[in-house]
């Protein structure tokens, strides 16, 4: 193998330093700055990209921090509504409440006016009923056909006497 070979060690390192001082000065002067261009670029878009991310972040806390004083605002006039239509609706139920009270001591009244008037009508009845008896009691028992007059004087006596 003549790379092996030691009388030929001289040309081999003579071609091979002019080689890397060719391909070392294409990649200084073409490719390092191209690549440097461009890592550049990259970073100044990274950067630019981090400095609107930190705008955009700030931007969306006081977004955030606007919406949760509205939300604030908005739960506290809820409850004060809330609040409100409790208190519309307990002053409606306590009128109803009176009114209703009102109908029905009206009702009670009536009925026991109406209780009255047939406790009155059912002790009259009874006299009548009363009198009605003692003469059929008068005809059946001793065989004596009594007039209603007469039967009814039997009775109030038996009443007042009793009471």
């Amino acid at each position: 193998m003549p790379q092996l070979d030691p009388s030929n060690y001289a040309g081999q390192i003579f071609w091979l330093v002019i080689s890397f001082v060719a391909l070392y000065w294409v990649l200084v002067r073409l490719a390092l700055p191209r690549v440097a261009d461009v890592l550049e670029a990259r970073q100044d878009r990274i950067d630019d990209d981090l400095d609107r991310a930190a705008a955009a972040k700030q931007e969306a806390e006081k977004v955030l921090a606007a919406y949760e004083k509205r939300l604030a605002e908005g739960r506290d006039e809820a409850q004060g509504l809330l609040r409100q239509a409790a208190e519309e609706m307990a002053a409606e139920a306590a009128k109803r409440h009176e009114s209703l009270a009102a109908k029905l001591a009206g009702d009670v009244k009536a009925a026991e006016t109406r209780i009255l008037e047939a406790k009155t009508a059912a002790v009259r009845s009874i006299g009548e009923v009363a009198a009605e008896v003692a003469q059929s009691a008068a005809r059946r028992l001793i065989g004596i056909e009594v007039d209603g007059k007469t039967a009814g004087a039997a009775v109030e006596a038996v009443q007042s006497g009793s009471d």
